[in-house]
């Protein structure tokens, strides 16, 4: 441990994992379904980020936008894989706090990244449906690309003082935590001292990213209705909505697992460790499994260009 002068034990050598709590012996079987998820994941997320790579027909912005998304979904899943496994297939629960730290860094900085994608991705079905005559014209590829570099610089800036914030903490040998990954809501509610500056800065990163964001998709999806009553023909209407059904999607998929898991882990207190393990693995697999697999089904275009992909592949062999 790291003792201060006041013989307080910071930052812990070592934290423990747990899986789903109650079911320990079921661990081995549990696995198969977390594995299941971990291929969909890296299948389909890489899936559409392949094909709008290599697809020229897919060099649009709501394609650019989702590989973007399929990326911040990746950045989300990939680092837990290592300790998500090793806590379900071999029992492995126990985690050094500097590898603790770096695992919490990329899912929180992804995670934000997330947010801010779904909320580009409204702006842009927002245009398309407002002025569709201008739309490549209003967000040409300088503008995406420039747009995704300040989402990322955003997504590292805003997160790299919380593992600074949590190593100057007393946490007095508490190093249990509730989930089989490493959040910032589930470590700072271990320390002993003093959590003021860290739940402040939190709760601005919260705001500022979440809360602004999820705003600003509704406030565009009510411009986005507005605009569709104003369409006369029924047909275009319709046309209209459908381009939004698979974000819509998206969206839910990202925030209400995230608003629940914020509430149970501010408000739940006297809550089921195991309502708590469940809403943190809803929070981190349902977005990443979901979406590839709507946008595969939904969107025809990149139904097309995965169909193009395998006949390529096919015609190789």
């Amino acid at each position: 441990m790291k003792n201060s002068n006041s013989s307080l034990e910071f930052l812990p050598t070592k934290f423990i994992l747990v899986g789903i709590p109650g079911l320990e012996a079921e661990h081995i079987w549990l696995s198969i379904p977390f594995c299941l998820m971990y291929i969909i994941i890296f299948l389909g997320n890489g899936t559409i980020l392949h094909v709008v790579r290599t697809d020229a027909a897919l060099h649009q912005p709501v394609y650019l936008f989702l590989a973007m998304l399929a990326l911040a979904e990746l950045g989300v899943s990939a680092p837990t894989l290592p300790t998500v496994l090793g806590v379900f297939l071999s029992g492995t629960t126990e985690m050094s706090s500097d590898a603790c730290l770096f695992q919490m860094f990329p899912i929180h900085s992804f995670s934000i990244m997330e947010s801010a994608v779904l909320l580009a991705m409204s702006v842009d079905r927002f245009v398309a449906v407002y002025s569709p005559l201008r739309y490549t014209a209003i967000l040409t590829l300088p503008r995406i690309f420039g747009t995704g570099a300040i989402i990322g610089l955003k997504s590292i800036m805003l997160m790299a003082p919380l593992p600074m914030l949590l190593q100057h903490l007393p946490f007095c040998g508490h190093n249990a935590l509730s989930h089989s990954y490493c959040l910032h809501p589930d470590l700072i509610h271990l320390p002993c001292g003093d959590t003021s500056i860290n739940n402040i800065y939190g709760l601005f990163i919260v705001t500022s990213t979440f809360g602004l964001d999820s705003l600003l998709i509704v406030v565009s999806y009510g411009l986005i209705l507005h605009t569709v009553l104003s369409i006369t023909t029924g047909e275009r209407r319709k046309k209209a909505l459908n381009t939004c059904g698979s974000h819509v999607c998206a969206v839910l998929a990202y925030y209400v697992p995230m608003i629940s898991l914020s509430m149970v882990h501010r408000f739940g207190c006297h809550v089921s460790p195991l309502l708590h393990s469940v809403m943190a693995n809803a929070y981190l697999f349902l977005p990443p499994v979901v979406n590839p697999i709507v946008y595969s089904i939904k969107t025809k275009e990149i139904h097309r260009g995965i169909a193009r992909m395998l006949s390529e592949k096919r015609a190789r062999v």
